[in-house]
């Protein structure tokens, strides 16, 4: 799936990357700055969960609560190989049937369970961006 959207557009891209998710985690792809927490910020929020959503950089992961359910968000980009990512825990979180969000996911690629999606983020001209959700 490809959509095309710009930042007013957001909450409606979310609720559409949510209707054509396969499992529940999913790992996001991007350059810096193109837009990967903004829309993960947009997916918590569509999810339903009323927690004040930041970036997880320096925590390394992030948590939040819906009704029945639970959020995780990474952010792995200073993690530089599994074994930091083994440290803080990442199979329990992986493994917890839970909402895995992550950014910059290549580093744990071998830890990765055998289903997930994949949504990828260019910008584009105007400061339109380009998702491509697999």
């Amino acid at each position: 799936m490809e959509i095309n959207y710009n930042l007013e557009q957001l909450d409606e891209v979310a609720q559409q990357i949510i209707k054509n998710l396969k499992t529940k985690t999913l790992l996001f792809h991007g350059d810096m700055g193109a837009g990967k927490t903004t829309l993960i910020k947009a997916l918590i929020k569509a999810l339903g969960s009323h927690d004040e959503v930041s970036s997880p950089t320096f925590s390394i992961v992030n948590e939040y609560e819906l009704k029945d359910d639970k959020i995780y968000h990474f952010d792995l980009y200073r993690i530089k190989e599994a074994e930091e990512a083994y440290n803080f825990g990442i199979e329990d979180y992986l493994d917890s049937g839970y909402w895995n969000l992550i950014e910059w996911p290549d580093v744990i690629k071998d830890l990765l369970p055998n289903e997930f999606d994949t949504l990828s983020i260019d910008i584009k001209e105007d400061n339109n961006r380009l998702l491509i959700l697999k």
